[in-house]
Protein backbone atom coordinates (compact mmCIF):
# COMPACT_ATOMS: atom_id res chain seq x y z
CA UNK A 1 0.00 0.00 0.00
CA UNK A 2 1.19 3.41 -0.71
CA UNK A 3 0.92 6.70 0.27
CA UNK A 4 -1.92 8.61 -2.29
CA UNK A 5 0.02 11.87 -2.97
CA UNK A 6 3.07 10.32 -3.93
CA UNK A 7 1.25 7.62 -6.43
CA UNK A 8 1.83 9.34 -9.83
CA UNK A 9 3.93 11.91 -11.15
CA UNK A 10 2.02 15.26 -10.62
CA UNK A 11 1.67 14.86 -6.92
CA UNK A 12 5.64 13.89 -6.90
CA UNK A 13 6.61 17.20 -8.62
CA UNK A 14 4.30 18.79 -6.32
CA UNK A 15 6.48 17.05 -2.92
CA UNK A 16 9.42 18.43 -5.17
CA UNK A 17 8.01 22.10 -5.47
CA UNK A 18 7.13 21.99 -1.67
CA UNK A 19 10.68 20.61 -0.57
CA UNK A 20 12.35 23.46 -2.35
CA UNK A 21 10.31 25.97 -1.27
CA UNK A 22 10.60 24.65 2.20
CA UNK A 23 14.27 24.63 1.90
CA UNK A 24 14.31 28.60 0.35
CA UNK A 25 12.34 29.57 3.33
CA UNK A 26 15.13 27.53 5.70
CA UNK A 27 18.04 28.99 3.59
CA UNK A 28 16.51 32.74 4.04
CA UNK A 29 17.06 32.39 7.85
CA UNK A 30 20.36 31.32 7.60
CA UNK A 31 21.51 34.61 5.41
CA UNK A 32 19.44 36.84 7.37
CA UNK A 33 22.18 35.55 10.54
CA UNK A 34 24.96 36.54 7.58
CA UNK A 35 25.85 32.80 7.84
CA UNK A 36 28.01 30.98 5.31
CA UNK A 37 26.73 29.26 2.41
CA UNK A 38 27.51 25.26 4.20
CA UNK A 39 24.45 26.84 6.88
CA UNK A 40 22.67 27.98 4.35
CA UNK A 41 22.25 24.59 2.92
CA UNK A 42 22.34 22.48 5.92
CA UNK A 43 19.27 24.95 7.56
CA UNK A 44 17.74 24.65 4.04
CA UNK A 45 18.09 20.66 4.31
CA UNK A 46 16.61 20.45 8.21
CA UNK A 47 13.66 22.84 6.76
CA UNK A 48 12.67 20.97 3.85
CA UNK A 49 13.26 17.19 5.23
CA UNK A 50 14.16 17.59 9.15
CA UNK A 51 10.32 17.02 9.71
CA UNK A 52 10.49 13.68 7.73
CA UNK A 53 13.55 12.46 9.18
CA UNK A 54 11.44 12.59 12.64
CA UNK A 55 9.33 10.85 11.70
CA UNK A 56 10.54 7.86 9.97
CA UNK A 57 13.08 7.83 13.32
CA UNK A 58 10.01 7.75 15.56
CA UNK A 59 8.34 4.71 13.27
CA UNK A 60 11.31 2.84 12.57
CA UNK A 61 11.49 3.24 8.99
CA UNK A 62 15.16 3.30 8.53
CA UNK A 63 16.94 5.15 6.82
CA UNK A 64 15.01 7.92 6.72
CA UNK A 65 13.46 9.10 3.59
CA UNK A 66 15.43 12.50 4.59
CA UNK A 67 18.53 11.01 3.75
CA UNK A 68 17.72 8.01 1.88
CA UNK A 69 16.22 9.54 -1.41
CA UNK A 70 18.77 11.05 -3.29
CA UNK A 71 16.16 13.22 -5.24
CA UNK A 72 14.42 14.85 -2.00
CA UNK A 73 18.16 15.22 -0.23
CA UNK A 74 19.80 16.84 -3.35
CA UNK A 75 16.50 19.12 -4.34
CA UNK A 76 16.91 20.67 -0.37
CA UNK A 77 20.77 20.95 -0.62
CA UNK A 78 20.08 22.88 -4.45
CA UNK A 79 17.64 25.31 -3.16
CA UNK A 80 19.98 26.07 -0.23
CA UNK A 81 22.49 26.77 -2.92
CA UNK A 82 19.85 28.87 -4.92
CA UNK A 83 18.64 31.24 -1.67
CA UNK A 84 22.36 32.35 -1.47
CA UNK A 85 21.80 33.93 -4.92
CA UNK A 86 18.19 34.76 -5.23
CA UNK A 87 17.62 35.99 -1.09
CA UNK A 88 16.34 39.53 -2.13
CA UNK A 89 13.88 38.20 -4.44
CA UNK A 90 12.57 35.60 -2.07
CA UNK A 91 12.20 38.07 0.81
CA UNK A 92 10.04 40.34 -1.10
CA UNK A 93 8.04 37.37 -2.35
CA UNK A 94 5.94 37.50 0.99
CA UNK A 95 2.30 35.76 -0.50
CA UNK A 96 3.62 33.50 -2.61
CA UNK A 97 6.23 31.73 -0.58
CA UNK A 98 3.46 32.03 2.41
CA UNK A 99 1.43 29.91 0.02
CA UNK A 100 3.93 27.37 -1.17
CA UNK A 101 4.94 27.47 2.39
CA UNK A 102 0.95 26.44 3.56
CA UNK A 103 0.97 24.03 0.45
CA UNK A 104 3.75 22.16 1.89
CA UNK A 105 2.94 22.34 5.69
CA UNK A 106 -0.74 20.55 4.08
CA UNK A 107 0.96 18.18 2.29
CA UNK A 108 3.59 17.45 4.45
CA UNK A 109 0.77 16.43 7.29
CA UNK A 110 -1.14 14.45 4.67
CA UNK A 111 1.47 12.82 3.69
CA UNK A 112 3.05 11.99 7.26
CA UNK A 113 -0.20 10.62 8.78
CA UNK A 114 -0.94 8.35 5.88
CA UNK A 115 2.58 6.88 5.89
CA UNK A 116 1.71 6.40 10.09
CA UNK A 117 -1.33 4.87 9.43
CA UNK A 118 -0.10 2.52 6.66
CA UNK A 119 2.40 1.62 8.87
CA UNK A 120 -0.07 0.08 11.53
CA UNK A 121 0.16 2.97 14.02
CA UNK A 122 -3.06 4.43 16.08
CA UNK A 123 -5.39 7.22 14.47
CA UNK A 124 -3.50 9.48 17.35
CA UNK A 125 0.03 8.64 17.01
CA UNK A 126 -0.70 9.47 13.48
CA UNK A 127 -1.66 12.37 13.89
CA UNK A 128 1.74 13.48 15.81
CA UNK A 129 3.68 11.75 12.99
CA UNK A 130 2.09 14.01 10.91
CA UNK A 131 2.03 17.14 12.79
CA UNK A 132 5.73 16.26 13.25
CA UNK A 133 6.68 15.87 9.19
CA UNK A 134 4.70 19.40 8.77
CA UNK A 135 5.76 21.20 11.05
CA UNK A 136 9.19 19.61 12.40
CA UNK A 137 11.88 20.85 10.06
CA UNK A 138 11.11 24.44 11.09
CA UNK A 139 11.35 23.58 14.58
CA UNK A 140 14.46 22.22 14.10
CA UNK A 141 15.83 24.69 12.06
CA UNK A 142 14.85 27.67 14.64
CA UNK A 143 16.61 25.74 17.17
CA UNK A 144 19.58 25.39 15.43
CA UNK A 145 19.32 28.68 14.61
CA UNK A 146 18.21 29.99 18.29
CA UNK A 147 15.34 31.63 17.16
CA UNK A 148 11.91 30.77 18.83
CA UNK A 149 10.18 27.99 16.88
CA UNK A 150 7.86 29.34 13.98
CA UNK A 151 4.71 27.44 16.12
CA UNK A 152 5.07 29.66 19.14
CA UNK A 153 6.14 32.66 17.36
CA UNK A 154 3.56 33.30 14.43
CA UNK A 155 0.17 34.42 16.32
CA UNK A 156 -1.79 33.26 12.85
CA UNK A 157 -2.83 29.52 12.69
CA UNK A 158 0.19 27.19 11.40
CA UNK A 159 0.07 24.36 14.24
CA UNK A 160 -3.80 24.40 13.87
CA UNK A 161 -4.36 23.67 10.16
CA UNK A 162 -1.77 21.07 10.26
CA UNK A 163 -3.48 19.44 13.06
CA UNK A 164 -6.69 20.04 11.33
CA UNK A 165 -5.58 18.05 8.03
CA UNK A 166 -3.94 15.27 10.18
CA UNK A 167 -7.23 14.49 11.98
CA UNK A 168 -9.15 14.24 8.54
CA UNK A 169 -6.90 12.40 6.91
CA UNK A 170 -6.86 9.76 9.91
CA UNK A 171 -10.43 9.62 9.17
CA UNK A 172 -9.82 8.89 4.96
CA UNK A 173 -7.61 6.21 6.00
CA UNK A 174 -9.78 4.52 8.42
CA UNK A 175 -12.40 4.53 5.98
CA UNK A 176 -9.91 3.26 3.30
CA UNK A 177 -9.20 0.47 5.84
CA UNK A 178 -12.05 -0.67 6.24
CA UNK A 179 -12.92 -0.86 2.59
CA UNK A 180 -15.34 2.00 1.60
CA UNK A 181 -13.09 3.90 0.05
CA UNK A 182 -11.70 3.32 -3.80
CA UNK A 183 -8.06 4.57 -4.00
CA UNK A 184 -9.07 7.42 -6.53
CA UNK A 185 -11.58 8.46 -3.98
CA UNK A 186 -8.67 8.50 -1.57
CA UNK A 187 -6.53 10.91 -3.55
CA UNK A 188 -9.16 13.41 -4.15
CA UNK A 189 -10.08 13.70 -0.44
CA UNK A 190 -6.37 13.80 0.00
CA UNK A 191 -6.27 16.73 -2.15
CA UNK A 192 -9.21 18.21 -0.62
CA UNK A 193 -7.32 17.99 2.71
CA UNK A 194 -4.26 19.81 1.69
CA UNK A 195 -6.64 22.47 0.04
CA UNK A 196 -8.12 23.26 3.63
CA UNK A 197 -4.76 23.30 4.98
CA UNK A 198 -3.89 26.30 2.73
CA UNK A 199 -7.04 28.07 2.80
CA UNK A 200 -6.84 28.31 7.16
CA UNK A 201 -3.66 29.15 6.36
CA UNK A 202 -3.38 32.16 4.78
CA UNK A 203 -7.26 33.12 5.57
CA UNK A 204 -5.27 33.29 9.21
CA UNK A 205 -2.57 35.43 8.20
CA UNK A 206 -5.06 37.50 5.53
CA UNK A 207 -7.67 38.26 8.35
CA UNK A 208 -5.41 38.07 11.25
CA UNK A 209 -6.96 35.93 12.79
CA UNK A 210 -5.37 34.39 16.07
CA UNK A 211 -6.29 32.11 18.96
CA UNK A 212 -7.06 34.13 22.11
CA UNK A 213 -4.14 33.82 25.09
CA UNK A 214 -5.33 33.58 28.87
CA UNK A 215 -8.11 34.95 30.54
CA UNK A 216 -7.67 38.27 31.67
CA UNK A 217 -8.36 38.02 35.46
CA UNK A 218 -9.19 41.21 37.82
CA UNK A 219 -9.81 39.27 40.98
CA UNK A 220 -8.34 36.29 42.71
CA UNK A 221 -10.03 33.75 44.64
CA UNK A 222 -7.32 32.14 46.23
CA UNK A 223 -5.58 34.13 49.21
CA UNK A 224 -1.50 35.13 48.84
CA UNK A 225 0.52 32.71 50.00
CA UNK A 226 3.41 35.37 49.91
CA UNK A 227 3.14 36.23 53.74
CA UNK A 228 3.29 32.30 54.65
CA UNK A 229 6.89 31.94 52.83
CA UNK A 230 8.69 35.09 54.23
CA UNK A 231 11.02 34.35 56.81
CA UNK A 232 10.08 35.53 59.70
CA UNK A 233 12.17 38.68 61.18
CA UNK A 234 13.54 38.88 63.96
CA UNK A 235 14.99 41.63 65.94
CA UNK A 236 18.05 41.32 68.09
CA UNK A 237 17.63 42.35 71.39
CA UNK A 238 19.90 44.99 72.47
CA UNK A 239 20.23 43.19 76.20
CA UNK A 240 21.21 40.19 74.28
CA UNK A 241 24.92 41.80 73.79
CA UNK A 242 27.46 42.67 76.26
CA UNK A 243 27.50 46.33 77.29
CA UNK A 244 30.84 48.35 76.76
CA UNK A 245 32.71 48.68 79.80
CA UNK A 246 33.54 52.49 80.41
CA UNK A 247 34.18 52.25 84.21
CA UNK A 248 38.29 51.39 83.29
Amino acid sequence: MEVALESNAFFMGIEYLAIFCSGLMGGLCAVKKNYDLFAMMITAWLTALGGGIIRDVMLGSLPPVGIADKGFVITALVSGLVVAVIHPEVDNLKWSMLSIDALSVGLFAVNGTAKAMIMGTSGMTAVFMGMFTALGGGLVRDMLLNDVPMIIRDKHWYAIPSAVGCVLTVLVMKGVQAGVMSFSVEVGLDCAIVVIVVVLRLLSVKFNITLPGAMERHEVFLPSQTRYLQRPVIHPNVHDHPQDDDSE
